[in-house]
């Protein structure tokens, strides 16, 4: 009897245990299991959206964003770009190097200068990289995803973007695919991938921090986009793709106190680039198109001072006589708001939007005027007044070259670039020839056809005044204006 006390409680406790514990463990899987909402898409359209209830608050930073796909499409496409420079390699006894003699020997052997990467944009071989990465070097090696290596041919280099265009003999390569980086938006999950420290085929993720964002002057793209996916030494010239995989930059520059990631990474917008190697393979320069405006950012402050209705803006201080603003119709004071549609409401927005389009472009431009709003149709013109592309005219008419050993000693000068060819165009109208030797633009000392070309292009409507030697080594100067 008193065992029949003790073990039917005991039985009857045991029971009720697992009684509860099924029971518990049914209820739990009802509530694991996806709750059916309804969400509105269109007028009296709806579709299912499944919510998981449970797993909702530990979906990752990245929540429902499954960048996978995007990888497995970005990661074929990004190549190794490792530039190379030939250095000479003297070989013999310290004494034949020092003194001489026929043991003494030289030969010339590959130098590499470190990495960077490339993105394969058709399945024939052309690939877009930084200027930066491969400007001083002798050769390129390219090596793709799947390890084959190929020596590369440079088509072209645009230093004011940072954007080259390299060419590799392969055929049925696998091209990114190109996005539009102008519906790119703030907070949107994006991809670096490239080889950082020689780390092949690096995938980073992160958003987009910031657009249109100004890096003090480095160069004369002033608009890029900024991002937080951790970029470093290696990843220049390397994909900056969205969550479709679709490539909307290359990554080019990073900030930091230390040289290595801190937070903040640049890339050159996709819209950009893209238009920067088409002139590339196409005139083998890149043709820009400018307005014809002074202009500054407009500020509450300065348009309460200027009596302006408007409070933000570009703020029309200029107008260049002859120019493709000028013969739009657009005046002094107006304030432009938008291009073809996208807001500029900053300088780099400004030069963001132009940097896609060429000479002889037409763009329509909305402005407010008086408080008004005011849409123009401008043909965008050459920085030298007119619609026409530049294919192999050089620089004002002229075909540069640098200085040889023999140049600097015949013409007693350690600078500039000598005039191999010269056309009809200002430096010919001037009073130049063939075999002057141009050392300064305005206050800008030239070393190379780079800096003719920067030189001549931020004179503006300012003249120009050349600095040049003869070729019977006197220093001569010339002046001229881009206007007329």
């Amino acid at each position: 009897m008193k065992a029949t006390k003790i073990i039917l409680p005991l039985v009857l406790g045991l029971a009720g245990g697992l009684v509860a514990v099924f029971i518990a463990g049914a209820w739990k899987q009802e509530k694991n299991m996806p709750e059916l909402r309804y969400e509105i898409v269109g007028p009296g359209v709806t579709r299912n959206v499944v919510h998981q209830t449970q797993d909702a608050g530990v979906a990752g930073v990245a929540g429902s964003v499954d960048l996978r796909e995007a990888a497995k499409k970005a990661v074929p496409a990004v190549v190794n770009v490792t530039p190379v420079q030939i250095g000479k390699v003297y070989y013999g006894s310290p004494l034949d190097f020092w003194f001489g003699g026929s043991r003494a020997q030289v030969r010339e052997e590959p130098i590499d200068m470190g990495i960077g990467s490339g993105v394969i944009i058709t399945s024939d071989g052309y690939i877009i990289t930084n200027n930066h990465v491969v400007e001083k070097s002798d050769k390129v090696m390219v090596t793709l995803n799947d390890k084959r290596k190929f020596e590369a041919k440079l088509i072209g280099t645009d230093p004011d973007t940072d954007i080259a265009l390299l060419k590799i003999d392969a055929e049925g390569l696998q091209p990114v695919s190109y996005g539009n980086s102008d519906d790119v938006v703030l907070g949107e999950w994006v991809l670096a991938v490239g080889n950082p420290y020689n780390l092949t085929s690096t995938v980073t993720a992160g958003i987009i921090s910031a657009k249109a964002r100004g890096l003090g002057g480095r160069m004369s793209l002033e608009s890029f986009l900024q991002t937080d996916a951790a970029v470093n030494p290696g990843n220049s010239g390397g994909a900056l793709v969205n969550a479709k995989g679709e490539l909307i930059g290359i990554n080019t520059a990073i900030q930091s106190p230390t040289g290595s990631y801190s937070g903040y990474s640049f890339a050159v917008p996709v819209n950009v680039a893209r238009k920067v190697v088409s002139d590339l393979k196409e005139y083998g320069k890149v043709q820009r198109a400018v307005l014809g405006i002074r202009m500054g950012e407009l500020t509450p402050a300065e348009a309460t001072r200027m009596g302006l209705k408007e409070s933000s803006g570009i703020y029309v201080g200029e107008v260049i006589k002859g120019g493709a603003a000028d013969k739009a119709g657009i005046r002094e004071k107006d304030v432009i708001q938008k291009i073809n549609g996208y807001e500029v409401l900053t300088v780099p927005q400004l030069t963001e939007q132009l940097g896609q389009y060429t000479p002889g472009n037409t763009i329509q431009v909305t402005l407010s005027r008086n408080g008004q709003e005011k849409v123009f149709d401008v043909v965008l013109q050459n920085t030298f007044g007119d619609v026409s592309v530049d294919t192999d005219s050089g620089i004002l008419g002229a075909k540069v070259v640098p200085l040889t050993e023999e140049d600097r000693l015949r013409y007693r000068v350690n600078k500039g670039v000598k005039i191999q060819e010269l056309k009809n165009g200002k430096l010919k109208s001037a009073g130049l020839s063939a075999g002057y030797v141009i050392v300064k633009i305005n206050n800008t000392v030239i070393y190379n056809s780079e800096d003719l070309e920067r030189a001549v292009k931020s004179a503006g409507s300012d003249g120009v005044f050349v600095t040049a030697v003869s070729p019977r080594g006197r220093v001569e100067y010339f002046a001229f204006s881009l206007l007329n």
